[in-house]
């Protein structure tokens, strides 16, 4: 029975096609007529010659849309009709919401019980639904008329196109005297898309010149994703088969791309040279559930379609979709609808594709014969920019469109922006049927691409204001403040990459699980150990038996022979063998480094055992904020790490130390260090810029910025272009198909697509592309259509005036919807990556964070005003020689406010040696006893000497009990000026100085080397508002020429600020005198 009824209104609507033209024609823009009492077809009724049945039609009016068109609800014999204009009504209203059959069908009934008029069966009862199942069939196939009507008028107009494009090529071949158009490394082949191609998106593929090399961006820029929210129920069942989609592609040319792939990766792998190491890739894949295409998201018990996915261009146009029919996100959906893509290119086209695992697909098809040789020399693959964060830094570095050159600022995000627009749908799909659910998607997304295709200019002007100008100036500043050239910085980059993306540069990964299981055993192993000394502590104290006391020793025993096995389970491994750069770091250092803590920090993000992935932006707020707590528990836990690593650093190791990250949300969501890893194995040489200097590394991010930007200027030029060339072309072909005598039947929809065609000439007029240009094309676009035409052009008789009266309203959004406050695409898609993980009302420190981190100091490199130095002449012969032999721990008693200080044999060792690297302790130290030494003999006002601890513990954001804990003592709040030694442990370790006098708000940096760049990363203390603030050096130039003084420098400035002056007034040959003055004092301590 369906079947047949489907096949009745198949034969019955291409008889409509011409009739509803004239009276979409007769009636456009004139006020509605009257119905006719009697609707008849018969010709000879006057005569009353043919028999006579008369049934009782209801018709729907409002009182708006009282229309002479109605449309049957039944193929024959129909009970009821629907007026057209209602018809319309709701497509339009489904063009921009969605199905909505009951609502209306409802909300009908409801109208017109109000009016008094009641729908009742022949026993006079109330029907209760008298309406959606009539309306829902004449909805349906009044939508199949309108796309036979849209089918026959294209096919139609596609001839007139290609008159239109063979004039053209003509005549340019007229004007170039080029017959053949030859292809070489420097040529661009001329030639065309596909019609379907060209009408979704005119900016993408309407250009005529392709081959463009893809270290170059390409031709053109697409991309792909799949949803599993557009599931179908098993349950709804299917209809008959109604409608042809145009955007899925046959699910029989899916599953042949499924089975070629499977029989292809049957065979052995091809032998390559990838620039990305295969195990970045394989963390890429083992991160994201788009790669495990066996992985079930939809129960397929309950669900025979799990999703879709789409393929669209760079403007966020749907091209193409398929249908998801199987558990998980296999890659033969994104092999398919690229394959499809390119068969509708010209053989020369270049595509890069972006695909949230595109360096996974990438692998697999450089794997394997999946497509031909012929695709995959013009396809590249990139990340989507917002999910490229989840992947490895060395698959970052080749695949994320933000560090790949010629992409532009294509971010391949959206997808995601129109799965926003199809949410939508998703509840009714399911229980529709199979056919009636891709004809709501398609259709659907036919509307979108109309309305997303006549906003192009909209989108130009957008990405012209806010991506090229407006990130690009921020670039350009960062570039100018950063002080670098661009071709040095283009040389670190590239070291960078190539230090990267080497093999050995991920040759940890292979350690990773072997490490962590030793490490982790020797973490249990050192658990027993402390349990066994506390339980024998315990035992001793009691009376313990002869028994209990050889329990315990054999337990100790056996948890030696343990601790044996484990340190023969670590040499197993072959570290130093695997890795020689290694041999000599300590292992501890090396057991904190093998932590993995960047893992930590991924999982706690992205939840309990799962990395970032595509799960980004299913996770609700609340879920986020569950997660809170675990990223700021790993968050302090790395942070400790970091402080204990720099406690036990010995700058010859040449291993850059890891930065520790700040534990407050508005501070973490804008720090670069949570997405860099640069310190697994040491540097050879100095430590590179682009790991050590934070200019170096803000440079290299704005260049590339700034490299995107006229990237992605120079393409929009492109598809500015492309649009002016569209607009004649299409202009032109609906202009000879007016004046074709053969359309007479279709001028109606033909004048209402070039009414439409010349509305975009205003809307698509961009600073690319003025007015003037497409009132030129629109120009040469008619001689070229009466040129080509037969005759000089229709009658007027058949010419329909589609001018509707027009209404003078003020806009509304004038005010308030200003380009100002509409965020660029490539801002959504960057920041939404740390916005999805740390929401903005997290904590209301955020704000004050935010408040104090834009108050910095300026840096006056000049010397401070009044400047005075204060020398004292240091005799080494006064001094006297400290006895020889071991030497012993010294105490100098808590005094002067200071606690006591100890210099145990190694300190001392360090002090007798003149060219030896003095520890912290020394430092700290020798200060007090420069501080008692001086106060003494002087009446100057006591200074408040810092730790060299205290700035770390600010650094890995100490709790305010401990810093309070560790600096009272000092009383610093009764002092003016504060004194605070700092040490540089990488690259090579080396003591600087900073006197902060509060009064006057002056920092005084010290420096024996002069150094400039550093002192930026010192003083970034957020904890302090230094709004107001001024920073100058006491030394402009070297004081120190040696590689190991850098200390005794800083303890003669501290002395020299003690006693009022700003700095020593000694050179380097006085080093040794001070030298024995510091150790004499040190000497001069009793022994403990």
């Amino acid at each position: 029975m369906a079947n047949n009824l489907c096949n009745a209104w198949k034969v019955l609507i291409p008889s409509l096609v011409n009739p509803h033209l004239k009276y979409c024609a007769r009636t456009h823009g004139h006020a509605l007529p009257e119905v006719h009492p009697v609707i008849s077809a018969c010709a000879s009724q006057s005569s009353h010659s043919c028999a006579q049945r008369r049934f009782s039609i209801v018709c729907l009016f409002f009182d708006l849309l009282i229309h002479h068109g109605l449309f049957p609800t039944a193929p024959s014999q129909p009970r009821m009709a629907i007026s057209t204009d209602l018809l319309a009504f709701y497509r339009a209203l489904f063009e921009h919401s969605c199905d909505a059959i009951h609502a209306l069908a409802s909300a009908l009934k409801t109208h017109y019980a109000r009016r008094g008029f009641q729908m009742t069966n022949p026993d006079g009862q109330l029907i209760q639904e008298p309406f959606r199942r009539g309306l829902g069939q004449a909805v349906q196939w009044f939508d199949i008329l309108q796309i036979e009507v849209e089918r026959q008028t294209e096919a139609a107009l596609q001839i007139c196109r290609e008159q239109v494009y063979e004039a053209r090529r003509l005549q340019s071949q007229e004007k170039t005297g080029v017959t053949t158009p030859v292809r070489s490394s420097t040529t661009l082949v001329q030639g065309r898309c596909a019609s379907v191609l060209t009408q979704r998106c005119p900016a993408c593929f309407g250009g005529i010149l392709f081959g463009r090399p893809l270290s170059e961006g390409g031709d053109i820029h697409v991309a792909t994703d799949g949803n599993f929210h557009h599931r179908h129920r098993r349950s709804a069942g299917d209809c008959p088969h109604f409608y042809d989609p145009t955007y899925f592609l046959p699910k029989a040319q899916v599953d042949n791309v499924g089975q070629h792939i499977l029989s292809q990766c049957k065979r052995a792998p091809k032998i390559r040279t990838s620039l990305v190491p295969d195990e970045a890739i394989d963390q890429c894949e083992h991160s994201y559930e788009a790669v495990d295409g066996k992985k079930q998201k939809a129960a397929m018990d309950s669900f025979d379609d799990t999703g879709i996915m789409a393929l669209i261009c760079r403007h966020d146009i749907p091209l193409f979709f398929t249908n998801i029919d199987s558990p998980g996100e296999q890659q033969k959906y994104a092999v398919a609808l690229i394959e499809h893509l390119f068969s509708l290119l010209l053989q020369e086209a270049t595509v890069i594709t972006l695909y949230d695992v595109g360096c996974v697909l990438s692998q697999s098809l450089s794997q394997y014969d999946i497509l031909p040789g012929s695709v995959t020399s013009r396809l590249r693959f990139a990340t989507t920019a917002m999910h490229a964060y989840g992947h490895e830094w060395a698959c970052q570095l080749e695949f994320n469109p933000r560090m790949c050159i010629g992409l532009g600022l294509s971010d391949g995000e959206g997808t995601e922006r129109l799965w926003s627009r199809f949410i939508k749908l998703i509840g009714i799909q399911r229980s529709s049927s199979h056919q009636r659910r891709l004809w709501l998607i398609d259709r659907q997304a036919g509307a979108i691409g109309l309305e997303m295709r006549a906003d192009l200019g909209d989108w130009i002007k957008q990405r012209l204001k806010c991506g090229v100008n407006g990130q690009g100036a921020v670039a350009q500043e960062v570039l100018s403040n950063c002080g670098i050239e661009a071709q040095d910085l283009q040389e670190q980059w590239a070291d960078q990459k190539k230090s990267q993306l080497s093999i050995r540069a991920h040759a940890p990964a292979r350690l990773k699980k072997e490490l962590d299981v030793v490490l982790a055993l020797q973490a249990d192993l050192d658990a027993s150990d402390r349990a066994l000394q506390l339980t024998r502590t315990v035992v001793e104290k009691g009376s313990a038996t002869e028994e209990t006391l050889d329990a315990l020793e054999s337990l100790e025993r056996s948890h030696d022979r343990l601790m044996n096995k484990v340190e023969a389970l670590y040499s197993s491994l072959n570290v130093h063998d695997r890795f020689p750069e290694l041999q000599g770091v300590d292992l501890n250092f090396r057991a904190i480094g093998s932590f993995f803590e960047w893992d930590k920090l991924d999982r706690a993000v992205g939840g309990a055992n799962q990395a970032l992935g595509t799960k980004l932006h299913q996770q609700t707020r609340k879920a986020i904020a569950k997660r809170q707590p675990a990223l700021m528990t790993v968050i302090r836990k790395f942070n400790s790490y970091c402080e204990r690593l720099e406690s036990i650093f010995d700058p010859s190791w040449g291993v850059p130390l890891p930065a520790p990250l700040p534990t407050k949300l508005a501070d973490l969501r804008n720090d670069q260090t949570l997405m860099e890893d640069v310190w697994i194995t040491p540097s050879v040489g100095d430590v590179p810029r682009w790991i050590e200097d934070t200019d170096v590394r803000d440079g290299i991010q704005a260049l590339l910025k700034q490299e995107r930007c006229r990237e992605e200027q120079r393409r929009i030029g492109l598809e500015a272009d492309n649009l002016c060339r569209w607009f004649g072309t299409e202009l032109a072909a609906l202009e000879l198909a007016l004046h074709s005598p053969a359309n007479h039947t279709y001028i109606f929809p033909l004048q209402q697509r070039r009414d439409h065609v010349l509305q975009l000439q205003t809307r698509w007029v961009t600073p690319l592309a003025s007015s003037i240009r497409f009132n030129s094309s629109a120009n040469t676009a008619v001689n070229l259509a009466i040129t080509l035409s037969e005759s000089a052009g229709p009658s007027q008789a058949v010419m329909y005036r589609l001018v509707p009266t027009s209404f003078s309203l003020a806009d509304p959004s004038t005010e308030d919807d200003t380009d100002e406050h509409v965020a660029s695409f490539e801002d959504v898609a960057e920041e939404a990556v740390l916005l999805d993980i740390l929401p903005d009302n997290t904590a209301s420190d955020d704000d004050d964070d935010e408040a104090v981190g834009k108050t910095e100091f300026r840096i006056i490199w000049e010397l401070p005003e009044l400047y005075s130095s204060n020398f004292i002449e240091y005799s080494h012969r006064s001094f006297h020689a400290p006895a020889l032999g071991t030497p012993l721990t010294r105490l100098r008693p808590a005094q002067d406010g200071f606690p006591h200080q100890v210099f145990d044999p190694r300190d001392q060792s360090l002090l007798a040696q003149p060219t030896a690297h003095i520890n912290d302790t020394c430092i700290n130290g020798c200060a007090a006893l420069l501080h008692s030494e001086i106060l003494t003999s002087s009446h100057e006002q006591p200074c408040a000497i810092l730790s060299t601890h205290d700035l770390p513990r600010i650094r890995y954001n100490a709790s305010d009990d401990i810093l309070w804990r560790n600096t009272s003592w000092m009383s610093f709040w009764e002092r003016d000026v504060w004194i605070l030694p700092i040490h540089r442990p990488s690259p090579v370790g080396h003591w600087v100085f900073c006197a902060i006098y509060i009064s006057t708000k002056q920092l005084h940096f010290f420096d024996s080397l002069a150094e400039r760049q550093p002192w930026k990363t010192d003083d970034k203390v957020n904890r302090i508002d230094l709004k107001g603030w001024v920073a100058r050096p006491l030394t402009l130039d070297p004081l120190q020429t040696n590689g190991y003084n850098c200390g005794l420098w800083v303890l003669a400035t501290l002395a020299a600020v003690l006693r009022g002056a700003h700095r020593s007034g000694m050179c380097e040959e006085d080093m040794i005198a001070f030298w024995h003055y510091i150790r004499t004092l040190v000497m001069r301590l009793p022994t403990a």
